[in-house]
């Protein structure tokens, strides 16, 4: 099995590993520290030996910061993690706060910290949160110093190596366009920014700019390096030399100088004089603090990568139509077997989550998840970012709700799909939620929108049947995903709050309304889907783009009320169940096969 359900950490980590700290602390004249949970990649997952956070509090939440004293101790964690955060620390020695109010930053402005010396790792946060801490330390009379060495990794003993697996040339037929091409056009891009050179700090942008892939953290395929790019397309890539083999340097070709990890700030140096861009979203204080020492000019602009990286080619995109194909094999024979033997009330959400993960190793090509499964029974399902433990493991029971978000990272792409099914008989409620929840997928999956609309212009629309009915989910309602990279991937979302990046042609993205009551049940309908070029509409005037299906699996026809949909939407699932018989059913046999015709039966 790929994942495991015993979570690290707890109290017991704070206890031994916190007087290490400030001792540490103590050695190096410092009174506080600030402890983000972010690595010096900024990466979504850790490697064990970066997970400092967890390290001197016990807390293993992916999102959280904390400050640590020579007298006391105050951990940071949003509303996903408070129990979390709770169980996993001692209250003897950690002060437990939320997020976003008032917030790490918001809350050292308020205390009186006159004359008190606060130390920060530069490697691990932004230049905005620099700014951010430097006001509030400022607020609090307090000195703030950047430290050349992190006192939590002079403190930990017995701290794990950092991870050397191999990074392996990712063959074109996957991504579509060679390096060579890829790295010309980066170089284009920064003569149009009269930029010389640009540093690019992002594993996943190194691994699409290179066409490689790794294995350094868990669930997305990294290579944890760097990477300088010229205006002229040539190129110097940093990386650990135990992870380099003949076979990478004959991928990479003379245009890419290969230069151990451990001459990365030399690296740095070598630009002074030069116009060098760098995104202070995905890069750290670090880099920009090298960089102006050295005597470069700093231009603070977007990753260059970003956005071709989200704009999928033919290739990408034929290749993760391909993998979410059978992705839906595989899901669908875990609906039938919810259907059938998990509603003996016995079944367990880990028993769930390692039986989907089973029939997705039935299929050759499945190399990780792409994230731990979200398998919520009941009450768990209304936690949206739920993570089953031997502790929480929960009885998918009788006359209640499972909700199962997972996904698995093949060659050649990158899956992520939820859906919600009744165990027994679903109440009344149920069924109403569940069908507000389809109207609202329906209706983003069906939009045509023009050039220049964004994921925020768009969110309304899935949250409309809800609202209606003085209902609302908080959390975004769509995030970018890769094609075997990263799960979650900017720098377009469909959320709430403002994002100023355009959709384009190419671009994938999530579609995941959904609605969580309590105590109770969750609820989510989740695909993926791409954005196709703009096209007339008949009688229409502007062309418009519009959203393609790539994951098929039958929905939860029994939960649909059919009276609430529209004809249109009535007409949509149909299609829908129409296309995912066309496209699964030659793949399955038996009693699977039987079961989806009936699954997509039309309404």
């Amino acid at each position: 099995m790929r994942q495991t359900f015993d979570i690290k950490g707890g109290p017991q980590d704070g206890r031994t590993h916190l007087p290490l700290l400030r001792k540490a602390l103590s050695a190096m004249n410092l009174d506080g520290l600030y402890v983000p949970h972010d690595d010096e990649y900024q990466n979504e997952y850790l490697p064990d030996a970066n997970e400092r956070l967890a390290w001197v509090s016990g807390f293993t939440g992916s999102f959280g910061n904390a400050f640590v004293f020579t007298d006391r101790a105050i951990l940071f964690a949003d509303g996903r993690y408070t129990l979390q955060a709770a169980d996993q620390t001692d209250p003897n020695l950690f002060e437990v706060q939320g997020i976003p109010e008032p917030g790490a930053f918001g809350w050292l402005a308020q205390q009186d910290m006159a004359g008190k010396t606060i130390g920060y790792d530069p490697r691990l946060i932004s230049p905005n949160e620099v700014a951010q801490l430097k006001a509030a330390a400022t607020s609090a009379g307090a000195n703030l110093v950047a430290v050349a060495e992190n006192p939590i990794d002079r403190a930990w003993e017995g701290r794990p190596e950092q991870p050397t697996a191999p990074v392996v040339p990712h063959d074109v037929a996957y991504a579509g366009v060679e390096h060579a091409e890829k790295r010309v056009s980066l170089g284009k891009a920064l003569k149009a920014d009269k930029a010389d050179a640009t540093v690019i700090t992002s594993p996943a942008s190194v691994a699409w700019a290179f066409n490689i892939r790794g294995g350094d953290v868990s669930c997305t395929p990294l290579p944890l390096g760097r990477a300088i790019v010229r205006a002229d397309g040539s190129a110097e890539l940093f990386l650990d030399e135990v992870k380099v083999s003949d076979a990478l340097r004959t991928h990479l070709g003379n245009g890419v100088t290969l230069r151990p990890l451990s001459e990365l700030e030399a690296g740095l140096q070598d630009l002074k004089g030069k116009t060098v861009s760098v995104d202070p979203d995905v890069a750290s204080a670090w880099f920009f603090d090298t960089l102006e020492a050295a005597g470069a000019k700093v231009l603070k602009q977007r990753d260059p990568v970003a956005l071709p990286k989200a704009c999928k080619n033919a290739a990408e995109i034929a290749g993760t139509t391909a993998a979410h194909n059978r992705d839906g094999v595989a899901l669908t024979k875990f609906l039938h077997w919810l259907d059938t033997e998990a509603q003996s009330g016995k079944v367990t959400e880990i028993e769930a989550a390692m039986k989907l993960e089973a029939f997705r190793e039935e299929y050759s090509g499945l190399n990780d998840l792409s994230f731990p499964t979200i398998s919520g029974a009941g009450p768990h399902g209304a936690l949206p970012h739920y993570r089953v433990s031997t502790a929480s493991n929960l009885v998918l029971e009788k006359n209640s709700l499972f909700l199962v978000d997972s996904g698995g990272q093949y060659l050649d792409g990158t899956t992520d799909v939820t859906r919600t099914v009744a165990i027994g008989k679903a109440s009344d409620d149920m069924r109403k939620h569940y069908t507000l929840v389809l109207k609202g997928h329906i209706a983003l999956a069906a939009v045509r929108f023009p050039k220049g609309t964004t994921g925020t212009h768009l969110d309304v629309l899935a949250r409309h049947a809800l609202w209606q009915a003085g209902l609302d989910y908080q959390h975004g309602t769509g995030h970018g995903v890769g094609v075997y990279l990263g799960v979650h991937e900017g720098p377009h979302r469909i959320a709430k709050p403002w994002n100023a990046v355009p959709l384009a042609p190419g671009m994938i993205v999530s579609n995941e309304p959904g609605y969580y009551r309590e105590g109770q049940y969750g609820i989510r309908i989740e695909n993926l889907q791409y954005i196709t070029p703009p096209a007339p509409i008949p009688g229409g005037e502007i062309d418009m783009m519009g959203f393609e299906c790539l994951t098929w699996a039958p929905l939860a026809r029994d939960l649909i009320v059919v009276d609430m949909l529209s004809e249109a939407e009535r007409d949509w699932v149909n299609a829908y169940h129409a296309r995912v018989q066309e496209i699964l059913s030659g793949r399955l046999e038996g009693d699977v096969k039987a079961w989806l015709e009936q699954a997509c039966a039309v309404i």
